[in-house]
């Protein structure tokens, strides 16, 4: 049987769908699938001459991430409607770039975990290879209507995370039959492994004290400044900050005074091993890391006002409605958030405990299942 390609189309405007794009391919790759997984950098589809870096110094999705960071966040519900409307204007450009390069690349199977641009890669792969399926992988809790994730009556497939979702995708006039349901977000099966941790003298080792609640803050790849205020108000607090690729960020911490322990890191492949030490998770609504926090067993602390982005804020609503974790109005209640944390700690992780997330096990089924290949081999919904 020839192998089957399937391109992962994601953008890296957030961090969040390069890094969905990223846990599906070494699922499959671990799970033994007899398929070429490539991941396609939506950009790269769309300007292959790099020509905007070349002219701006920088990539579209840099300067997106860049206000992630300083929290420049209040008006990108208005460049959201900019951005649809420049799409609706150059749809037939932009499917015309698409369908070449679908030409060249002769994918089996599309999938894309990235925003807005749906109905130009579905025409797009229509035009170019009319039976190749066309799937969506929401990486958010929700949609955010109109033509966020979901493009009405597109009859494509669209694998949803959460009820919401599905609903949203059927009330879209979406087909049932193509609306497929996971237990969660994808996250990357390396959080699923059960190392066995000597927390004890891990937290030694760090200088940090055993016996005393712990936090983890992390504000994605880049870190926010959000996370000055956070070690300002929580002085007396034993915290771990991830501070991603924002070096500066981290040396601002680090300068900082506490009276409690604390480690200030950057970038790290080993979140999951910090997870593990920690008791409770501070940090902005995405979905990504609300996920990776719930798996390794700890509630989470978020903030929802103005600032919120509009694509995240269905995120807190999701973590009241199942208990796993505090949203607060305001930073400057922080404390007032990890104490009622720490306070309920046990309602809190027995809530967690409900959350059985493996959406990056069930997906190749789904793909496996879309794209009509027999099943050869047992059944790996459930292998870790």
């Amino acid at each position: 049987m020839r192998t089957k390609t399937i391109d992962v189309v994601y953008i890296k405007a957030g961090g969040g769908h390069r890094a969905a794009a990223v846990a599906l391919d070494v699922a499959i790759r671990e799970q033994g699938r007899p398929w070429r997984v490539r991941l396609v950098d939506l950009v790269d589809i769309l300007d292959p001459q790099d020509v905007v870096r070349r002219i701006t110094t920088k990539r579209p999705e840099e300067y997106y991430n860049l206000r992630l960071e300083r929290g420049w966040t209040l008006g990108l519900i208005r460049e959201r409607h900019v951005l649809q409307a420049a799409l609706r204007m150059g749809h037939r450009a932009v499917v015309k770039r698409m369908q070449a390069h679908w030409d060249a690349s002769r994918p089996d199977l599309v999938v894309s975990v990235a925003p807005h641009f749906n109905r130009q890669m579905f025409d797009s792969l229509q035009r170019s290879r009319p039976d190749t399926p066309y799937v969506t992988v929401l990486t958010d809790f929700a949609d955010l209507p109109p033509r966020y994730w979901i493009e009405p009556r597109q009859p494509q497939h669209w694998i949803c995370g959460t009820p919401r979702a599905a609903l949203q995708a059927r009330a879209a006039g979406c087909d049932p039959a193509r609306v497929h349901r996971t237990s969660g977000m994808v996250i990357h099966p390396d959080f699923y492994l059960d190392h066995q941790v000597d927390r004890a003298a891990a937290m030694a080792e760090l200088g940090l004290d055993p016996d005393r609640p712990t936090g983890m803050v992390m504000y994605g790849g880049h870190g926010s400044k959000q996370m000055r205020v956070i070690a300002k108000r929580l002085a007396d607090t034993q915290l771990i900050f991830v501070c991603g690729h924002n070096s500066g960020l981290a040396d601002d911490i680090r300068a900082m005074d506490s009276s409690a322990p604390r480690v200030v890191l950057g970038f790290t492949s080993e979140m999951r091993r910090y997870m593990r030490l920690c008791d409770y998770f501070i940090g902005k609504p995405g979905p990504g890391s609300i996920s990776e926090a719930i798996s390794q067993g700890l509630p989470v602390i978020v903030v929802r006002n103005a600032w919120t982005m509009h694509q995240e804020r269905y995120n807190t609503e999701w973590v009241q409605e199942n208990n796993v974790g505090v949203v607060l109005e305001s930073y400057r209640d922080i404390p007032e958030g990890v104490a009622e944390v720490v306070d309920n700690m046990d309602a809190y992780r027995v809530a967690v405990g409900r959350i059985g997330n493996r959406a990056v096990f069930e997906i190749p089924d789904l793909l496996q299942s879309i794209m009509g290949v027999p099943q050869a081999w047992p059944n790996l919904t459930a292998a870790v």
